[in-house]
């Protein structure tokens, strides 16, 4: 069990590049990061390293899911701390965590190369996250995600030498709760975020709020780690610019293996997701490698 519970440290840091194809690229939830965590649960006490090292190439679909010719090539990199100080709060274990994500994008037609650009994604701050156990080894964890208007640059601030914003120019509150059943090695998971997203007082550009879920199936056999994730992203309002509705709403879905491997006090993992259906946003595969490494 305790395993199973190391190797679940983030579970609510959901860091940003879905896209929104007209004002701002990225959105909050970076789809599918949390595959392979125990949503409900939080490690023991003390101070974690966690890094998210993701990749992935994607095209745009339209309302009907046929690709225009657009594409998008992103690498994330995402480290992470989490304190775990061992105090209770409402009979649950507390813990905060910080994150400051680094990303390289570049969107380009089939008739050019593209400008890439790489900059710093808007600071992620987790002033709280609250895990409770339950009989029967289930765990619920509620918590509350600030991303922080800090980007390098964003489509209100665009790169001088041109490209897509490595974040966005507004301020992002996101609360979400997570579900997980831990029993005899097996980590059945889900988690979901509901994404608040501020306006762009730059622009008068109000990107639509959507919730993200994550789901985990996944069975320790020794030091191996094998199962399965999946994720979808639903926008629940349409953009809108000057109060106009700009686009339709935009949905993706995706699935595929987790594997990992426990060295002891470090542990690797892998996800890879392969696109299900996207409309109206980027869709496509993308690989996750996640390491996580006790400092305290």
């Amino acid at each position: 069990m305790k395993k199973v519970v190391c190797a679940a440290l983030a579970a609510t840091i959901v860091l940003g590049a879905g896209s929104a194809f007209a004002e701002e690229l990225w959105n909050p939830a970076l789809r599918g990061v949390d595959e392979g965590l125990a949503a409900g649960a939080l490690p023991p006490q003390g101070v974690y390293a966690i890094n998210d090292l993701y990749m992935g190439q994607w095209k745009y679909y339209n309302g009907s899911g046929n690709a225009n010719g657009t594409k998008l090539d992103v690498a994330v990199d995402v480290p992470i701390l989490l304190w775990n100080p061992g105090i209770k709060i409402l009979g649950a274990d507390y813990a905060v965590a910080i994150a400051q994500p680094f990303d390289y994008t570049n969107v380009y037609s089939n008739a050019t190369s593209g400008t890439g650009h790489t900059g710093t994604f808007n600071t992620v701050v987790v002033p709280g996250m609250l895990s409770w156990a339950l009989p029967m080894d289930f765990h619920v964890k509620t918590g509350l995600t600030v991303f922080v208007d800090d980007a390098s640059s964003s489509a209100a601030h665009p790169p001088a030498a041109g490209g897509a914003g490595a974040g966005n120019s507004f301020w992002t509150l996101a609360p979400d709760v997570g579900v997980s059943w831990l029993h005899n090695g097996w980590n059945l998971s889900a988690d979901l975020q509901y994404d608040y997203n501020f306006e762009d007082s730059s622009t008068d550009y109000d990107s639509g709020n959507m919730i993200a879920v994550n789901y985990t199936a996944t069975k320790a056999i020794g030091k191996w780690t094998v199962g399965l994730g999946a994720y979808q992203e639903n926008q629940l309002e349409k953009d809108q610019s000057h109060g106009v509705d700009v686009n339709s709403t935009r949905e993706t879905y995706g699935m595929g293996p987790i594997v990992g491997y426990d060295f002891g006090p470090v542990n690797l993992s892998a996800t890879y997701n392969a696109n299900l259906m996207t409309h109206n946003d980027f869709g496509g595969d993308f690989l996750n490698v996640r390491l996580i490494a006790p400092l305290y």
